[in-house]
């Protein structure tokens, strides 16, 4: 319970800040960085009781390494999706009556083939990076795992993320769905490429770390 508790709190607050953080106004590109630096701050703080999924697609991936029991998928996966729905909600009513403006929304939906592409790459990068920084044993003890995988989710959402929303998660995805950010016909685009990144990069690394 402790571990779905902390996977619970992580993605809340990922969620949450990603709504506030794309409503806010920042100007300079500082949405990313706010978001990077909040997953980071989770990352450290819930690493060492659940290793700090917030993405089921993370979940997954950790599983087919096998660094997870199967019997722990649904409390994570329960866990990261209530805490989606929340945080939803509550970024929704923060925007609107704690700020009183509209939320943003999308004008046009997602171009199929390049979106695809862009959530497949960003999800292959980040899986990638998860799973050599906090699971191989050639980087077992380092402390500098929270800041690789907030940098890899920076860079790919800023090299991304006009293409795709660069949501790499399908908690993420929902949540962009469900406020209109992103169009709910491009629902299906997002998880597919997710879900097929995340896969590809856990063989990949499977490929090459045999411990």
């Amino acid at each position: 319970m402790k571990k779905y508790t902390v996977e619970f709190i992580g993605t809340f607050f990922l969620v949450v800040t990603i709504i506030l953080a794309a409503n806010a106004n920042l100007s300079g590109g500082l949405v990313p960085l706010a978001i990077g630096l909040l997953l980071m701050g989770m990352i450290y703080a819930g690493g060492y009781i659940s290793m700090a999924h917030y993405n089921p697609v993370v979940t997954l991936a950790f599983w087919l390494r096998g660094r997870m029991p199967r019997a722990d998928l649904p409390g994570y996966w329960l866990g990261q999706l209530l805490a989606t729905v929340l945080a939803t909600g509550l970024g929704i009513y923060l925007v609107q009556f704690g700020w009183e403006r509209e939320l943003q929304t999308a004008q046009k939906g997602l171009n199929f083939g390049p979106a695809l592409v862009a959530e497949f790459l960003g999800t292959f990068a980040l899986v990638w990076v998860i799973l050599h920084v906090a699971t191989a044993k050639g980087t077992a003890g380092n402390q500098s795992y929270g800041l690789a995988i907030a940098a890899t989710v920076v860079g790919a959402a800023y090299s991304l993320g006009g293409i795709s929303g660069a949501a790499l998660n399908p908690a993420v995805a929902l949540a962009l769905c469900a406020t209109g950010m992103v169009w709910w016909s491009d629902l299906p685009t997002l998880l597919l490429g997710q879900v097929l990144g995340g896969i590809t990069a856990t063989y990949a690394f499977l490929f090459v770390n045999r411990d």
